[in-house]
């Protein structure tokens, strides 16, 4: 009898805690559409967001806090926000839920009008308006990141300035050529299915994914392609082919009409500026009109070494990349111009060479000839890891350099690229669709003295691409107020 007592009573808490959620949605949907307000839990987003997936977010506060974020009291936020007639901000509605709880002097309306005094009655009809504040946004090319990077924009469209109006591609010769290109982004064998709907305009050459209407434009060079043409003024053009890399070939597209600015994503030669959002993203300047976001691996590492050197020192490190295959590499062998990358990728671990190590120092310059690096390839198709062999300055322990790295995820200005997992049986396939920069595993670090092993995950695809549209809406311009701060 007992045990059917309490059956019953976990399930009506759970009902009960679902119906709870279930009104949160409403309001974070209208928050994000109308007044541009990004809502999350301890950093992870709540917009869009399924049931269970809110119960997750609200679970996983236990982690931080030692008990679990109760859905009465992140509503009772919502619900005063959603009076506040706030401008554009991130708001961490998990955060201000427990500083609340701690505090309490004082009625909770009250209270937030005090935290969130510079946004309150900001809002303004323009805000709204989708054609005044549009940033027009160009990917050229559309394989891996492209797509990936569509998904985000796409994504966003609901409260983003940032507007995806076209993809350049190669045609391809097949008659079907729309067709499939609007398949593989509705279906991806690693991160799933396209949340919404896609349909073709093969008339106008052009994709519909979630409302956005997004022109398809085939040509071999920047130099043929008018922008203007389509309506698109003063866009980002967002380079993922990799196929030019330095100044003089990126130029190009600062050639086309209606284009603005020029963002690689990959890493940049010559002069152009190496970005790590979060790291140098404050060094960009109104007159750079070409810059590049780096590396996936670079921006996986930067941050976590950034925060260990500015705690401990480091004198100097080697930097191991255990890194999923990439279309570079050959299904079978083959021929091909790099060392070992034609040997059949999904049947071998291959030795490569890696430029992060030394990428790492054009973002943090004080670490400039204090690390070597290496990669090896490996059968798998998505997520990578990254191991940080480091001679420190000083003396560490094991718990006290996770504790240092736990607490920066979470609190630092760098929780948007330092995660944390602290899981015995954590894997990569843990990690796909992770969007943030790196993730520490705190049950696979090492510490003896000066000495400290990190191993930090990496979705290459998903956290990179997030890292591009930090970047992005950087270079665009939209800046966004964080609370609490």
């Amino acid at each position: 009898m007992v045990s059917i007592i309490n059956a019953q009573k976990q399930l009506s808490e759970w009902q009960e805690k679902e119906a709870l959620l279930e009104q949160m949605i409403p309001l974070i949907g209208r928050l994000y559409r109308h007044n541009n307000v990004i809502t999350s839990i301890y950093g992870r987003s709540v917009i869009n967001q399924s049931v269970i997936n809110l119960v997750k977010s609200h679970r996983f506060v236990r982690q931080t806090e030692g008990h679990e974020l109760e859905p009465s009291d992140t509503l009772a936020i919502l619900k005063v926000l959603d009076a506040l007639n706030l401008g554009p901000c991130h708001i961490d509605i998990g955060k201000l839920a427990i500083a609340y709880r701690e505090y309490q002097e004082t009625p909770l309306s009250d209270w937030l009008r005090s935290q969130l005094s510079e946004v309150v009655n900001q809002y303004h009809q323009n805000n709204s308006d989708q054609t005044a504040r549009r940033k027009d946004v160009v990917l050229y090319g559309f394989g891996r990141i492209g797509r990936f990077l569509a998904r985000i924009l796409v994504e966003k469209s609901g409260g983003s300035p940032l507007a995806l109006r076209a993809i350049v591609v190669r045609k391809s010769g097949a008659a079907n050529d729309l067709v499939k290109r609007a398949s593989l982004l509705r279906r991806d064998s690693i991160h799933g299915s396209f949340e919404g709907t896609i349909s073709i305009d093969e008339e106008n050459n052009a994709i519909i994914a979630n409302g956005s209407y997004i022109q398809v434009i085939y040509a071999n060079s920047p130099a043929e392609v008018d922008y203007t043409k389509y309506g698109i003024e003063n866009a980002l053009v967002i380079d993922n082919t990799g196929v030019w890399r330095d100044e003089k070939g990126l130029s190009q597209h600062l050639q086309s009409k209606g284009v603005g600015k020029v963002l690689l994503t990959a890493p940049g030669k010559g002069d152009l500026k190496n970005i790590v959002y979060g790291i140098n993203h404050n060094t960009i300047e109104e007159s750079d009109r070409i810059v590049s976001a780096a590396s996936c691996t670079t921006n996986a590492i930067t941050p976590v070494l950034k925060v260990i050197n500015d705690t401990f020192g480091i004198q100097h490190g080697h930097v191991e990349t255990i890194h999923s295959y990439t279309n570079d590499q050959n299904l079978i062998d083959n021929f091909h111009k790099g060392d070992r990358r034609g040997r059949s990728a999904p049947l071998n671990m291959v030795v490569t060479e890696t430029g992060a190590a030394k990428a790492v120092a054009k973002a943090l310059p004080e670490l400039n000839g204090k690390l070597t690096g290496n990669a090896i390839r490996v059968p798998t198709p998505n997520v990578s890891l990254a191991i940080l062999n480091l001679d420190l300055l000083k003396p560490v322990s094991r718990d006290s350099l996770n504790e240092m790295l736990r607490e920066r995820s979470l609190y630092s200005e760098l929780n948007k690229q330092i995660d944390f997992v602290n899981s015995p049986d954590a894997v990569s396939s843990d990690f796909v669709g992770n969007r943030r920069a790196g993730i520490v595993d705190a049950k696979a670090t090492i510490v003896s003295g000066h000495k400290a092993i990190l191993y930090v995950w990496y979705d290459n695809e998903a956290g990179y691409s997030a890292q591009v549209m930090r970047l992005v809406q950087k270079m665009a311009g939209i800046e966004y107020r964080f609370f609490p701060a």
